[in-house]
């Protein structure tokens, strides 16, 4: 008979492989390096070939490898499917951690975490919400598998990760305070430095001349609707997530016309199963 080939194995060598590192690939697996270097030496013994190749530059996949690996991508993700949906009494899954500023955490992504839960339903997800800098930096560096962040137009300049859509920055305020507008300094309630949003809306305000303030300062998105509803601030927000209740001021308001963003998701070229199939729900929700 046909050896069989273990799903444990080929989950490990598709992690290292697409990490191009054992210690990465450990981390994301929670199993120390030496139990991963031990299931790719099984699974090369297996199959009678080597699938990995080490060199000063770190670790490659070999002509088998690569063979080996869209096989392997294959048969996980139907095991995956099979155990989502007649699976029973299995071990708790590694949660997958999808990285978001707040504002997209709080209005965009509950339709996307509906569906992936109806496909995924024992698949634990782990939202954390930053900064889109941040969050940049955190999964070129393996912290999280995806993260949904924002980012200035570039045309003609490709960057990384995939665009979702691309949104245009509005003015908003309270329908009690448009008269806001035209205050000198213009009162703002805005995230932290850090927030891409903020840095276009002040780059624009400085182009125009207009003087401006920080009248309230928050990292909740909630906190900022609250502060623009009570009429303390004019916020600047992405169309797609101005909530019930908030104006958005038209071209006659005064103050300077806001440019778009890219709403970009990263991570997905390099993603497990698992988390590739929760970046392909996003975009199947969210892209526009």
């Amino acid at each position: 008979m046909p050896a069989n080939l273990d799903t444990d194995l080929l989950r490990a060598f598709v992690a290292v492989a697409e990490t191009r590192s054992f210690t990465r690939a450990a981390d994301a697996l929670y199993r120390t390096q030496s139990a991963v270097s031990q299931q790719i030496r099984r699974l090369e013994e297996t199959l009678g070939c080597r699938v990995f190749a080490r060199d000063t530059r770190g670790v490659r996949l070999t002509g088998e490898g690569e063979t080996l690996l869209a096989y392997a991508r294959r048969m996980l993700s139907l095991n995956d499917e099979v155990m989502a949906n007649l699976g029973t009494g299995r071990a708790p899954q590694r949660p997958l951690r999808l990285g978001t500023p707040d504002d997209y955490a709080y209005l965009l992504l509950p339709p996307v975490l509906a569906r992936f839960a109806a496909s995924h339903p024992h698949q634990p997800v782990e939202v954390v919400c930053d900064n889109s800098n941040d969050l940049a930096l955190a999964v070129e560096e393996g912290a999280y598998d995806l993260a949904l962040i924002t980012r200035p137009v570039m045309d003609g300049v490709a960057g990384d990760g995939i665009r979702v859509r691309r949104e245009q920055l509005v003015w908003t305020a309270a329908p009690s305070a448009t008269g806001l507008s035209a205050a000198d300094p213009l009162p703002l309630a805005v995230f932290p430095e850090g927030c891409v949003c903020r840095s276009t809306t002040i780059a624009a305000l400085a182009a125009a001349g207009r003087a401006w303030r920080p009248a309230f300062i928050s990292d909740s998105v909630v906190a900022i609707h609250g502060a623009v509803l009570g009429g303390v601030a004019l916020t600047p927000l992405e169309a797609c997530t101005v909530p019930p209740g908030l104006l958005v001021l038209g071209d006659d308001c005064g103050l300077p016309p806001l440019p778009p963003v890219d709403i970009v998701l990263l991570g997905l070229d390099v993603a497990p199963p698992p988390a590739r199939a929760l970046g392909e729900t996003l975009l199947a929700v969210l892209a526009a």
